[in-house]
């Protein structure tokens, strides 16, 4: 069997675009493998929402085994939020070969500040200094070549926020000299995302950031290959999408004792869908062939 970190590598090389939904529980992950989707994200930001205690405060534990169930559920190769590094450049190299025994193909390390802040959700960057972050960089990049040559590093900085484009773009140049595979960074505006990819040396993941308080753009994924970007992570679309109806289902029982927001053969289609994409007939199959026929007598 092709390992997931082989798979990545040949969709960066052979597709123009693609689109990572971030996902926090397998389930999820079978959905997108379903409908198409050919490889997917798990975001510290919907791990972090999930566990209702945010981002800044997950473990390494925590974040790589949420990464880690989403992708042994599929076949679909997984990119993970590895914030930080969860440390310093040692303790990223244990990142890094942690995540490689998880089944994830890829990982994004970061220029915050270590542990981070409750404000980063406030667009508060605690970037650390540039040469600290290219540390961090290159020693992950020394485990990948040591532990799977194919496990995609994408360094990621949160510096044009504040700082500018010149200053992100040239952390990610100085990031993909030390063996960076792509970048990452968070345009402010139209104008810089269309310069973003032509700044940087390697290839660049955008941000789709749906409900940002701080003004960065979205765009259709259409747009963002037109620039030039090489994928686009869908940071909060199945986690808001699936609270805010969730929410209003409930808030109407609540209210009302009843939930009409879906008719009866819409729950039976959802409730087949679920089953379907869980396996259910194929756990039939062994019990029909096994224990639930003696059980019943029906042999």
């Amino acid at each position: 069997m092709q390992r997931a970190t082989t798979k990545l590598r040949h969709l960066l090389e052979t597709k123009d675009f693609l689109y990572w939904p971030s996902l926090y529980y397998p389930l999820a992950g079978r959905v997108a493998e379903q409908i198409g989707i050919e490889s997917a994200y798990v975001g510290g930001y919907v791990t972090g929402g999930s566990l209702a205690v945010s981002e800044p405060l997950l473990t390494m534990d925590e974040q790589v085994s949420v990464a880690g169930l989403v992708a042994r559920a599929g076949t679909i190769p997984i990119v993970a939020d590895a914030g930080a590094g969860f440390g310093e450049p040692l303790h990223c190299m244990r990142t890094v070969r942690e995540f490689i025994a998880a089944g994830v193909a890829g990982i994004h390390i970061e220029d915050q500040l270590y542990p981070k802040r409750a404000h980063y959700h406030k667009y508060v960057a605690h970037a650390i200094p540039a040469e600290e972050f290219i540390d961090k960089i290159r020693f992950s990049c020394r485990q990948r070549d040591e532990s799977d040559k194919d496990f995609v590093i994408i360094a990621r900085t949160d510096t044009c926020r504040f700082e500018g484009l010149e200053e992100a773009a040239a952390r990610i140049n100085a990031a993909a000299d030390v063996g960076a595979d792509m970048g990452l960074l968070f345009p402010r505006s139209r104008e810089e995302a269309e310069a973003a990819p032509k700044a940087c040396k390697v290839p660049l993941v955008y941000v789709q950031s749906r409900g940002n308080r701080d003004g960065r753009p979205l765009f259709s994924n259409n747009e963002l290959r037109d620039m030039g970007y090489k994928a686009c992570i869908d940071a909060q679309l199945w986690m808001t999408v699936s609270f805010h109806h969730a929410k209003q289902a409930l808030e109407e029982v609540v209210a009302t004792g009843s939930y009409t927001g879906m008719s009866e053969e819409e729950n039976v289609v959802a409730r087949q869908g679920i089953e379907d994409a869980i396996g259910l007939d194929a756990y039939y199959e062994i019990e029909e062939a096994t224990v639930e026929d003696k059980k019943w007598g029906k042999r």
